[in-house]
């Protein structure tokens, strides 16, 4: 029996020391990681060959949902209604809404243009922090862009983003609940899907 006892104190150390480990990321390091995987690739010349320009883009969205968390993403969204979601269908919407996020972001990003990214500040609680960046575009304007992130797996996730103080998850929310007052989930989630396909399709032409 104390055998026992001596090898779960031993587990439950080693489990401890792992934790301990994977904690140890600031969520200023987990979000400056992905956005300078993010930029690498941009400026790589594969990016501007359109010939294989299409697999960077691939590249691009594997780190976005290594670094987002679309489930979070989506729950805030949809607010309250959530609960009149499925587990089915609470997956089937997160993985659409990641899509449509994914793939609207990659077009936007076809109009970087060298704008340099600059770390503002921190605002952490218990358990979340808000990083702030400044864009500074070519013409001198200065955007104000945050992200809003939480602990999950390890690391740190973006749950949401402020762009001049907007909300992205907001400005969703008021479009979906609009919809879901008329409409029911399933109706929802095959809109997102409808819309992540065209924002796909539309930077396969490019």
């Amino acid at each position: 029996m104390r055998h026992f006892k001596l090898q779960a104190l031993i587990l439950i150390l080693f489990f401890l020391c792992l934790v301990q480990k994977a904690w140890a990321i600031e969520p200023r390091q987990a979000l400056e990681g992905g956005l300078n995987q993010v930029l690498d690739l941009i400026k790589s010349p594969a990016y501007a060959d359109p010939k294989t320009r299409s697999a960077q883009r691939e590249k691009i969205a594997v780190i976005v949902k290594q670094n987002f968390d679309f489930y979070e993403f989506s729950l805030r969204t949809v607010g309250p209604k959530w609960r009149q979601f499925t587990p089915a269908q609470q997956k089937d919407f997160s993985e659409a809404f990641g899509d449509l996020l994914i793939n609207t972001y990659v077009n936007k990003i076809d109009g970087y243009n060298g704008e340099q990214i600059s770390y503002a500040g921190e605002r952490s609680g218990k358990d979340r922090t808000e990083i702030m960046t400044v864009v500074a575009m070519k013409g001198g304007k200065k955007i104000p862009v945050a992200y809003r992130m939480l602990p999950k797996d390890g690391t740190w996730k973006v749950y949401d983003v402020l762009v001049e103080g907007i909300s992205l998850v907001k400005n969703y929310r008021s479009q979906f609940q609009d919809i879901l007052n008329s409409s029911t989930p399933e109706q929802l989630i095959e809109r997102i899907r409808s819309k992540a396909n065209e924002a796909k399709t539309s930077h396969a032409k490019s």
